[in-house]
């Protein structure tokens, strides 16, 4: 490869080679490559109990890895957007409490945010009382407010109706679009992966065999 195509060349967010993990005597996952790159939406699909979310945690440097390796970007941001969020109707939890829990961000910031997602007339009403679709638009924008390099989501579109996933996948393209920020999809939709990924990543969950695997010598 030349100077030229090297310097033109995507740094990647987050780079994973050959990883796995193993916990109670069995590995979760295994042989697991993954590359996330700024303005790249990447899928990691697979059926539930295939370790999508455990991969994604080991990419991300929350848990340990037991082989291969992962690199990533130096000081990298990362906004997560969890699969759901359970909130007790006794917590009095409002939008834009929820919206402070991760710091203390100005009301110029938590407006802007809200509005990225379409919630700007939302106003402050208890969390508790908001739609399926409504509750992970103001995930998403708890994300977006730490302005992230990476942003993470895992099976955002969970319990959201057929109009309201649209609308979600919608934003979330037109954030990453926005903003150049990479993203790592969680899903178990492979059509949705194929259709609108720039790559993805499947996990199958089997019994992987016990063998060693190292990192190249150069990647």
């Amino acid at each position: 490869m030349s100077a030229d195509s090297q310097a033109s060349s995507p740094v990647p967010l987050v780079r994973a080679g050959g990883i796995g993990v193993r916990r109670a005597g069995r590995w979760i996952f295994r042989e697991v490559d993954l590359e996330v790159v700024r303005g790249n939406l990447v899928f990691l699909i697979g059926a539930n109990g295939a370790g999508k979310t455990t991969c994604a945690k080991a990419a991300l440097g929350l848990i340990d890895i037991d082989e291969g390796y992962v690199d990533r970007s130096p000081s990298l941001c990362v906004g997560y957007v969890p699969q759901r969020l359970a909130v007790s109707p006794t917590l009095p939890l409002s939008v834009r409490r929820l919206m402070q829990l991760t710091g203390r961000f100005p009301a110029s910031e938590i407006d802007s945010a809200l509005n990225s997602v379409g919630l700007e007339r939302l106003g402050d009403p208890p969390v508790v009382n908001l739609s399926g679709g409504e509750l992970q638009r103001l995930l998403l924008a708890s994300a977006l407010i730490r302005k992230p390099d990476l942003l993470v989501l895992d099976e955002p579109d969970q319990g959201v109706d057929v109009a309201g996933s649209d609308v979600l996948h919608s934003l979330i393209d037109a954030i990453r679009i926005s903003t150049d920020c990479g993203v790592l999809w969680i899903s178990h939709d492979l059509e949705l992966a194929m259709k609108a990924g720039d790559d993805f990543v499947v996990l199958v969950p089997h019994e992987h065999e016990d063998r060693p695997l190292s990192r190249p010598d150069a990647v």
